[in-house]
């Protein structure tokens, strides 16, 4: 029995007396103790051993009191699971050295290789559990195959990923077999979190929105749609498309439990297509975070109003900046955990 469930609860659509909170990235770099780890381990080894992985999962459970906990991993497991070398480069991200740039280098990647490649996952989610000792909730995660396919194709981060736009515009099909990969991939990834106790999953768009519509219905879609109806039976399950606000609509008909929302889509507008009973999360600006504790509180509060009582996880609108101050970071849990929804009903 997990002593504090109200995230889950919303998940559910239950009523609650506050929104439940916790942030993207709350596991990691603007945390000292996770910095002094860094210094020690590589990236991958803070994923692959259990112990490290708990550690810095439970990190913020323990020192901002956040009502659920997310895996410390990385979206790119699933290109390495898939037979892709990942380096992780101090200042410059991740670094794919060997990228897919035509369909027959699909031909060295093995969706079979899964379960093999990702074993190090069951003991780390178990250890995390350990760790959590059923005090939060635990949100395992995947990114969406439109994301991954970016990474793959581009061999590194970028702003525009010209060059993953450019392979879906001259080689639609192979764009699709690899999007079909990926998903096949990731759906056997987040089963694999889901049986080793993962309490609900989140999937991450992070570049969804640099998508037309027209683009985001063919090569994002359909694959996020995929992964979502795999798992849904099993354990809640979040959307979070950042930039496409344009597909709310459309993300409303897939079968989550909830949608996150990025910081430019505002609260009224998201209401207003997907409707009161859709559960939204987010969706604060994570600058913010880098004001001071009173500033953070102000524009916390704000920012839940503007959702309206219920149905709403409190979130930011991307990852925290590793700038971010512990405190402020307390002060945007605090605020939420403060916030009560009958003082909205009294018109306090």
């Amino acid at each position: 029995m997990i002593q504090n469930d109200l995230f889950l609860r919303m998940l559910k659509g239950e009523s609650t007396h506050r929104p439940p909170v916790w942030f993207m990235r709350q596991a990691g770099r603007y945390l000292p103790d996770y910095m002094t780890l860094k210094a020690k381990y590589s990236f991958f080894d803070r994923v692959r051993i259990p112990e490290l992985a708990a550690e810095i999962t439970v990190m913020p459970v323990d020192q901002v009191g956040v009502d659920a906990a997310i895996l410390f991993s990385d979206i790119l497991v699933i290109a390495q699971a898939l037979g892709m070398e990942v380096r992780m480069e101090e200042g410059k991200g991740p670094m794919l050295p060997n990228p897919i740039r035509y369909l027959n280098d699909l031909d060295h990647l093995d969706v079979e290789r899964t379960e093999e490649e990702l074993a190090y996952a069951t003991p780390a989610i178990r250890a995390v559990k350990s760790a959590i000792a059923d005090r939060v909730p635990l949100i395992g995660f995947c990114g969406s195959p439109w994301t991954l396919l970016c990474y793959m194709v581009e061999g590194k981060g970028s702003k525009e990923f010209s060059l993953a736009k450019e392979f879906c515009a001259r080689q639609p099909e192979a764009a699709h077999q690899l999007l079909q990969m990926i998903t096949d991939s990731s759906i056997r990834y987040l089963k694999m979190q889901i049986a080793a106790g993962a309490d609900a999953v989140q999937l991450f768009d992070s570049w969804g929105g640099l998508l037309s519509p027209d683009w985001f219905n063919q090569f994002s879609l359909p694959y996020l749609k995929q992964m979502a109806h795999a798992v849904n039976q099993e354990v809640p399950v979040i959307v979070f498309a950042k930039g496409a606000w344009f597909a709310l609509e459309e993300l409303n008909k897939i079968g989550a439990s909830a949608l996150g929302l990025d910081w430019t889509t505002p609260a009224s507008y998201a209401r207003s297509v997907c409707g009161p009973n859709t559960v939204l999360q987010g969706n604060l600006d994570p600058s913010i975070l880098l004001a001071d504790r009173k500033t953070v509180a102000v524009e916390t509060k704000k920012m839940i109003d503007r959702f309206g009582r219920g149905n709403h996880i409190v979130n930011l609108g991307h990852g925290v900046l590793p700038q971010t101050q512990v405190d402020s970071a307390k002060a945007f849990v605090e605020t939420a955990k403060n916030y009560e929804y009958a003082a909205v009903q009294r018109g306090i």
